[in-house]
C-alpha cells in the first residue's frame, strides 16, 4: 500500500523521463544516502568499513565499468583486472611526479590513462566480436600483467616490485597511508562512487546509452539507421576503462594501501565478470548487488557459524565460496539471465500491484 503511483501526475516530458519519476523512489534514495553518509560512519566498526563496505564500493564501481561495456554495449571483456591495474599504476606514477596535487584529482586522472589503454585494446572490436573479442581482451589482460611485472619504471624500481602508497592529506586530514582513518577513506570512496554512478545513470539514459543498447541488440540494424559503430564501440571501451581505472586506483590507495601485480591478474577480471553476471547485465543496480553478494559471501560464511557456536576452517570457507558461486552463476544464466537486479524489479512490480495478481 505504501508503494503506489496513484496521484503522481506528470505534466511535462522531463518529469515523466526523470531519473526517479516515482516519489517513493526519490525518498528511498535520500534515505539510503543519509544512512550511507551519516549513519554508517557513526555506527560502523573499523572492520566493517575496511573489510566490507570499502571493497564492496570499489568493486561495484569496477563492475559498473564492465557493465557499461558488456551489459549495455554487448562487448565481452576479460581484461578488467588489467585496466584496473593501469589506473592503479598511473595514479602511483602521478603521485611521484605531482606530489602536491590533490590525491582525489590524481585518482580521477588515472582513469583517463586507463581509458586511453582501453581504446587501444578496443580497436579489435571494430572487426571482431563475441568469442574472438573476448580472446582479444584476454590477450590484453596477459600483456598488461606482463608489463606490471617486467617494467620496473612502473613501480619506481622498488625491490619488492609493489606499489607503496604514500601518505596524502586533504584539508590537513590524512587520506591515504597508514595514518588515514577508515571513516575518511570510506567517505571519499563513497563520494566518488556515488558521483560516478550518477553520471553513468544519466549516460545510459541519454543518446549515448541508447546507441550502446542499439549496438548490443543488433549492430547491423544500428548501422543501417545511422549509428557509427566504430565511434560507439570505442567510446564504450573508453568509458568502461575509465571507471575500471578509477576503481583500480581506489583499490590500492584507499583500500589495500599497497599492491603487487598479482592484485590485477586474470582472477580479478573473472571476479568482476561474475559480479556482473550474478548482479545483472545491463543494470547499474546489478553491479552493486553482485559486488555485495560475491564479496560478502565468504565473510558471511566465516562469521555466521559463530552465532551457533560453530567454526569453519578458512580452506573450507574458500571451497564453499567457489561451490556456491558456481551454482549461482549457473542458476542465473539458466533461470534468470538478468540477475539479481531483475529479481529486485519483479519484487517492486509485485509491491506496486499488491494485492492484485498479474
Amino acid at each position: 500500500m505504501l508503494y503506489r503511483e496513484v496521484g503522481q501526475y506528470k505534466t511535462s516530458y522531463a518529469a515523466d523521463q526523470a531519473l526517479l519519476p516515482i516519489l517513493q523512489d526519490r525518498i528511498g534514495i535520500v534515505v539510503i544516502l543519509l544512512i550511507a553518509f551519516v549513519g554508517v560512519p557513526l555506527t560502523a566498526s573499523d572492520f566493517t568499513l575496511n573489510s566490507v563496505l570499502i571493497p564492496i564500493l570499489v568493486f561495484s564501481l569496477a563492475a559498473t565499468g564492465l557493465n557499461l561495456l558488456t551489459g549495455y554495449t554487448g562487448l565481452l571483456s576479460l581484461g578488467t583486472g588489467g585496466f584496473m591495474g593501469v589506473g592503479a599504476y598511473a595514479c602511483y606514477k602521478l603521485t611521484t611526479y605531482f606530489p602536491q596535487v590533490n590525491i582525489i584529482v590524481l585518482i580521477l586522472s588515472s582513469g583517463f590513462f586507463a581509458a586511453a589503454v582501453g581504446i587501444a585494446f578496443g580497436l579489435p572490436s571494430l572487426r571482431i566480436k563475441g568469442f574472438y573479442l573476448a580472446v582479444a581482451t584476454l590477450a590484453a589482460q596477459f600483456f598488461l600483467s606482463w608489463c606490471f611485472i617486467r617494467i620496473p619504471w612502473l613501480y619506481n624500481y622498488n625491490i619488492s616490485a609493489s606499489i607503496e602508497v604514500p601518505t596524502k592529506t586533504l584539508f590537513g586530514l590524512a587520506v591515504t597511508g597508514p595514518t588515514a582513518t577508515s571513516v575518511t577513506r570510506y567517505l571519499i570512496v563513497l563520494t566518488i562512487v556515488a558521483v560516478l554512478t550518477l553520471i553513468a545513470a544519466n549516460l545510459v539514459r541519454g543518446r549515448t546509452g541508447r546507441t550502446w543498447m542499439a549496438v548490443r541488440d543488433m549492430d547491423l540494424a544500428a548501422e543501417l539507421i545511422g549509428i557509427r559503430l566504430y565511434q560507439t564501440k570505442l567510446l564504450s571501451f573508453a568509458v568502461s576503462s575509465f571507471y575500471c581505472g578509477v576503481a583500480g586506483a581506489m583499490l590500492v590507495f584507499l583500500y589495500l594501501g599497497n599492491a603487487e601485480p598479482s592484485s590485477f591478474d586474470i582472477n580479478q577480471s573473472f571476479l568482476i565478470l561474475f559480479m556482473v553476471i550474478i548482479g545483472g547485465l545491463g543494470s547499474l543496480l546489478g553491479s552493486f548487488l553482485g559486488a555485495a553478494l560475491i564479496w560478502g559471501l565468504p565473510i558471511l560464511l566465516r562469521h555466521a557459524p559463530a552465532f551457533f557456536g560453530l567454526s569453519i576452517e578458512s580452506a573450507k570457507v574458500d571451497q564453499s565460496t567457489f561451490m556456491i558461486l558456481g551454482v549461482l552463476i549457473i542458476f542465473f544464466l539458466v533461470v534468470e539471465p538478468q540477475g539479481l537486479a531483475r529479481l529486485w524489479q519483479i519484487g517492486k512490480q509485485k509491491l506496486r500491484m499488491w494485492p492484485f495478481p498479474y
